[in-house]
């Protein structure tokens, strides 16, 4: 992340919104203790204290908010320093949170489920809080943008290792509403993975506000970054249903993708016009469709601002400007059309079918009712059209200016001005220009203008966004098994013993290892603490097992002499012992079970201690020469054991992890 404490105007800006947050939340503290008094009390003099009181506290907080507001109206700091010729785009400002302490809650798990020492696991959670720090300020590049989804991917491994839905770790999440500064807790993680989701969008969003769009490449960057702005708000109204945090509510980021995608619209529009916008008919005709569809996109994000659930949070700066820009673009549009209706006429050399064609597609109805042929081979007529056109321009410049005056906030980005007043000074020069001394007014009402693009802004889920990350508490052991849904004993000791160089038992699996054909009368099965079909070996001696495979543990148990080694075991516990989780928004019972083929195994016999059992090939045994003849040249074990299972029907214990309907 960036240094916290670096003096760059963005710093500045989160720095006051974090201030102004905690403001707001006092305030609002002391807003519902005096609406508990009021209600409490019946004293006439306490009543009128608390009403004035009450009255002191609203104002201070329409103020606040009101300071917040110009922070989301702020958008100069985020241009580029050489985009001074282009309207500003609007970004989003990162939600601020309080900060986590990992430590107890963590340890004290630690301790109690997986049996370990919490102490030895500090170093992974200060990594943990260190990263969620960091991602309070991420750097503004793609650099910042891993960092955040990194800290999303490890938020997934902590979730399956310390939160269950039946159990409250004691971890309050606060994060605070961007537009609002409401502040929100929560104990689950879904907070926290939203609100990450909601910066990554608003990082990208200040990514494409700081390119240079005086370049081509500039341009591709904000468009990519509006795209994949759109995209992560999409996926996070997609995700997160029932967020608490009016920013992040479903309405809230309908309005903003549409926003998004308008910028990136935008930018489309500025990379074709880049190189120049040559003075041919097919050329102006084009352009002017490309703006009219800039205009028809700012529009639908000004009447989602307009809204009633939405307008009272949206600054109004951003419903302002999203109006200039739908006036401005559709000014643009009707200009180019004049442009090539007065200064082009149609030759003998031209291709009148292509004009044709190109003009039919330009209005939903022509002016008059007359042909596209008879429009572009009358001079009179196309000049009349093209005048009525210029008029449309340039009352849509006068509006854009009008309301860019009525923001105090637009009033201050002179660059907008300036690109207003000369969009209207070329529309009325180019309109004094084609008007004759004595001319009759003519008012006919130019036609709205077809808009059509032909690259279109839409939605991109960046690949940034799904990263692979080592998990911090791989030391507790692989997730599959050892989780927080998981339930299993202690680790106990048990003590092994070479019998005619056999231990009685082989292994099974991928890391961690299980104990199966374990023989009931084998030394480590009937000591006081033995061992049992199905456990899971965790430590061979001073050396933890809990992730290493089938042959590294062999390697470690061939080296056993005639006085043995101690393991640790651990045995999952039966299903009926875990409590099933109280019902909520997150549970979902009767998910079908699933089995492994080897857990279908099943013993006839009724009482198998009365019987001598006969000893089954151990792990060890290869090589040797056995009373079974069939056992005789048993070599490393493999994933097949139907023949040891056809011979000697033991049963293996189902483990919980698929028995367990509790677990969803």
């Amino acid at each position: 992340g960036c240094n916290p404490l670096a003096e760059t105007g963005r710093s500045k800006l989160q720095n006051q919104r974090a201030s102004l947050n905690q403001q707001i939340i006092k305030e609002m503290r002391m807003r519902a203790g005096a609406e508990n008094l009021l209600k409490a009390t019946s004293n006439n003099k306490v009543r009128d204290m608390v009403v004035l009181e009450l009255s002191y506290v609203n104002s201070n907080l329409q103020l606040l908010m009101e300071q917040l507001e110009g922070l989301n109206s702020s958008v100069e700091v985020y241009q580029n320093l050489k985009g001074t010729v282009s309207i500003p785009l609007i970004p989003l400002g990162l939600k601020e949170t309080k900060e986590v302490d990992f430590s107890v809650p963590f340890k004290d798990f630690i301790l109690e489920h997986y049996s370990e020492d919490g102490a030895n696991f500090q170093d992974e959670i200060d990594d943990l809080m260190d990263l969620r720090q960091a991602c309070r300020t991420p750097s503004r590049n793609e650099a910042g943008v891993q960092l955040l989804s990194s800290y999303v991917a490890h938020l997934s491994l902590v979730e399956s290792r310390f939160f269950t839905p039946n159990r409250q770790m004691g971890i309050f999440f606060t994060w605070y509403d961007s537009f609002t500064g409401v502040p929100v807790c929560q104990q689950n993680l879904s907070l926290e993975k939203a609100s990450l989701l909601f910066n990554t969008a608003a990082l990208y969003t200040q990514i494409g506000t700081r390119s240079d769009r005086q370049t081509f490449s500039g341009l591709e960057e904000a468009i990519a970054a509006f795209q994949k702005s759109a995209g992560v708000l999409h996926q996070l109204k997609e995700t997160f249903t029932h967020t608490p945090s009016y920013d992040m509510s479903p309405a809230m980021l309908s309005m903003l993708i549409k926003m998004m995608l308008a910028q990136a619209q935008e930018c489309l529009f500025e990379k074709i016009a880049l190189s120049g916008i040559r003075n041919e008919f097919f050329m102006l005709l084009r352009m002017a469709q490309e703006a009219a569809k800039v205009g028809e996109v700012y529009d639908q994000v000004y009447q989602s601002m307009i809204q009633t659930p939405i307008k009272d949070n949206v600054p109004f700066f951003w419903s302002t400007m999203a109006q200039v820009k739908t006036y401005h673009y559709c000014s643009l549009a009707h200009y180019f059309v004049s442009t090539a209706l007065l200064d082009h006429q149609l030759n003998p050399s031209d291709d009148e079918d292509k004009q044709e064609k190109a003009l039919s597609q330009l209005y939903d109805t022509m002016p008059d009712g007359r042909s596209p042929l008879d429009i572009l081979r009358d001079k009179e007529e196309r000049r009349r059209i093209g005048k009525a056109h210029l008029r449309r321009a340039t009352m849509n410049q006068e509006e854009a200016l009008r309301i860019q005056g009525l923001c105090r906030h637009l009033r201050n980005i002179d660059i907008l001005k300036d690109i207003l007043q000369a969009s209207l000074k070329r529309s009325l020069a180019k309109f004094e220009h084609n008007t004759t001394e004595g001319e009759f007014t003519d008012y006919m009402e130019a036609p709205d203008i077809i808009s059509k693009t032909e690259h279109r802004a839409e939605p991109e889920l960046p690949a940034a966004t799904k990263v692979k990350v080592k998990d911090f508490f791989h030391r507790l052991g692989p997730l599959s098994v050892f989780s927080a849904k998981q339930r299993w004993t202690a680790p106990r000791t048990v003590r092994l013993k070479m019998e005619d160089r056999d231990l009685g038992f082989t292994l099974k699996g991928d890391a961690p290892v299980q104990i199966q054909s374990l023989d009931p009368l084998c030394y480590a099965a009937v000591s006081m603490e033995g061992l049992k079909e199905g456990d899971y070996l965790v430590a061979v001696g001073d050396t933890d097992c809990k992730c290493m495979g089938v042959s590294d543990v062999i390697k470690l148990l061939k080296d056993v002499d005639e006085e043995g080694v101690d393991i640790k075991v651990v045995s999952m516990m039966d299903s009926s012992s875990q409590p099933m989780p109280t019902k909520s928004a997150t549970y979902s019972g009767g998910l079908p079970k699933t089995y492994s083929m080897i857990c279908l195994a099943f013993d006839d016999d009724k009482n198998p201690k009365a019987r001598k059992v006969a000893k089954k090939p151990s792990l060890l045994s290869w090589g040797l020469k056995n009373k079974h003849k069939s056992a005789s040249t048993q070599s490393l074990p493999t994933g097949d054991y139907s023949a040891a299972m056809s011979l000697h029907k033991q049963s293996s214990p189902l483990p919980s992890a698929f028995n367990d309907s509790g677990l969803y």
